[in-house]
C-alpha cells in the first residue's frame, strides 16, 4: 500500500481458534486497532472528508475543528495530514463543568 488511505478499513480477520461455542460456530475478530489512529473511527473520519472533498466544501489548506476529544477526533488528523488540510480539536473537557458545549464539526476557510 502506498497511502495512508489504503490503510483504513483494510484490517485483518482472524479467527479464534479455542474460543467460542462447541456447536460449529466460527467467531472472527476484525482488528481495527491495525487501523493509522488505531480505532474503528478512522474509517468514518475519512468518508467525511472524502465527501466533503467531493461536494467542495473543504479544500487543501483549510482547517477542520472537531469538537471531540475521543477517537472521533483523532482519528480525522491523520486524514487531514495526508490532504494538507490543518485538523484542530475542541476539548469539551476543557469548559466549566456544567457548561453546555455544542458538539459539531466546523470547516473553516483560510
Amino acid at each position: 500500500m502506498s497511502t495512508l488511505e489504503q490503510t483504513i478499513g483494510n484490517t485483518p480477520l482472524v479467527k479464534l481458534q479455542r474460543m467460542g461455542p462447541n456447536n460449529g460456530s466460527e467467531i472472527w475478530l476484525k482488528l481495527e486497532g491495525n487501523n493509522p489512529a488505531g480505532s474503528v473511527k478512522d474509517r468514518a473520519a475519512l468518508s467525511m472528508i472524502v465527501e466533503a472533498e467531493k461536494r467542495g466544501e473543504i479544500k487543501p489548506g483549510d482547517v477542520l475543528i472537531e469538537a471531540t476529544s475521543g477517537n472521533t477526533g483523532i482519528a480525522p488528523g491523520n486524514d487531514c495530514r495526508a490532504k494538507r488540510l490543518s485538523h484542530e480539536i475542541a476539548d469539551a473537557r476543557q469548559h466549566e463543568p456544567g457548561t453546555p458545549v455544542r458538539r459539531c464539526v466546523l470547516m473553516v476557510r483560510n
